[in-house]
């Protein structure tokens, strides 16, 4: 059983660059990160598998948003880069038992309380 604590959200200028950490993210876990917008559903953000071999991303973040773990300090990160305006949400970090990097809220057990990002224009 894991606990997930997000921090390193904030307010950024379009264009710029935030890190998210979660911790503990718990070191035989796939951790996910998923986001919620006001007015919006929650959706799949990224996602890495417990040996990082496997990871996964929505089309929306592929090529500026990149998640990581590192296990020795049982801790998992979502860099950030080119934010946009259209990426503010508040940010939750999930674990999950499953083997690979899924995409589905529903596969992942732990949850974090989020934190916010806003990015203005």
């Amino acid at each position: 059983q894991v606990q997930p604590v997000e921090s390193g959200g904030g307010l950024v200028q379009a264009g710029g660059s935030l890190r998210l950490s979660c911790a503990p993210s718990g070191r035989t876990f796939t951790m996910g990160w998923f986001r919620q917008a006001p007015g919006k559903e929650r959706e799949f953000v990224a996602a890495i598998s417990w040996s990082s071999s496997g990871t996964n991303y929505a089309g929306s973040v592929k090529g500026r948003f990149t998640i990581s773990r590192d296990n020795a300090k049982n801790t998992v990160y979502l860099q950030m880069n080119n934010l946009k305006p259209e990426d503010t949400a508040v940010y939750y970090c999930a674990a999950s038992t499953a083997p690979i990097a899924v995409v589905t809220s529903t596969a992942y057990t732990y949850w974090g309380q989020g934190t916010q990002v806003t990015v203005s224009s």
